[in-house]
């Protein structure tokens, strides 16, 4: 059984930066397609950036292009998302999620991804 692990939220000020890790016990992440997604209170869960199993292509929400990069270090296990220039309207709950359904196409749905972290809190103040 996957399971992934989120850290690195916290609460920053409007304009600030924080990366988030996401890290899988079990087996390797490197042959998963990765994607991070975000929920708001009373909100759905939407998608915010995603990662081919070799890195090779990533996908962004059009809310967060030219801020957030997602990244991931196959030796490490680990996948990251750096955010930058942080806005009120990034807080959320944010999830990591694989994928083993797909593989190379980035799917940017929630139910294409059958693994899931359990969340970490982002909240950014004004």
């Amino acid at each position: 059984q996957e399971q992934l692990v989120e850290s690195g939220g916290g609460l920053v000020q409007a304009g600030g930066s924080l990366r988030l890790s996401c890290t899988a016990s079990g087996r390797t992440l490197s042959i998963y397609d990765m994607g991070w997604f975000r929920q708001a209170p009373g909100k759905e869960r939407d998608f915010v950036a995603g990662i081919s199993w070799s890195g090779g292509r990533a996908y962004y929400a059009d809310s967060v292009k030219g801020r957030f990069t997602i990244s991931r270090d196959n030796a490490m296990n680990t996948v990251y998302l750096q955010m930058n220039s942080l806005k009120p309207e990034d807080t959320a709950v944010y999830y990591c999620a694989a994928t083993t359904y797909y593989r190379g196409t980035v799917p940017t749905t929630t139910n294409a991804y059958n693994y899931w972290g359990q969340g970490t809190q982002v909240t950014v103040s004004s």
